[in-house]
């Protein structure tokens, strides 16, 4: 989809792929995302139809979902776009019988790394990638965390 594709390009640090990526699924969404079970990629659209936004959870190990390519068009952001593509692949992993939720960003994404504070994500570790820092996050929906849950009830309390 060439919107995605769009999209994941523009999110990129410096423009260029990182060393720890390939990008390969964005060249293949339904084969990387919508033939195994427990994954999926949600696109979210605005008014004209325009791809503004996009998600996905790949599911590679019993238990536990990976958010990947989480994107928001520059255009579209601080509209609530990204916590509602957040919300929605919690709640897919938690439909999913997911234990746990990864994910990781670099530490240039301050508004990523906020938001999923937001929901609870805990920072578990800290890798060098090149020139960048990759941050590591985890939600365990087994011990309580399912107050991220609160897709309609807006941002989560407590």
């Amino acid at each position: 989809m060439p919107a995605c594709k769009r999209l994941y390009s523009e999110g990129l640090l410096g423009g260029k792929i990182a060393e720890n990526d390939t990008g390969i699924d964005m060249d293949d969404i339904p084969q990387a995302y919508m033939k195994h079970p427990g994954s999926h990629f949600w696109v979210a659209v605005d008014d004209t139809g325009q791809v503004v936004g996009m998600i996905g959870v790949q599911k590679y190990e019993e238990g536990v979902g990976e958010i990947r390519r989480l994107r928001v068009a520059t255009s579209s952001r601080r509209r609530g776009i990204g916590k509602a593509l957040v919300e929605r692949a919690v709640k897919h992993c938690n439909d999913h019988q997911c234990l746990k939720v990864t994910l990781d960003t670099y530490v240039d994404h301050e508004p990523a790394v906020k938001l999923f504070e937001k929901f609870r994500f805990h920072h578990w570790k800290t890798k060098k990638v090149g020139d960048k820092e990759l941050l590591y996050f985890y939600l365990d929906l087994y011990q309580g965390d399912r107050r991220a849950l609160q897709v309609d009830q807006g941002t989560p309390t407590g």
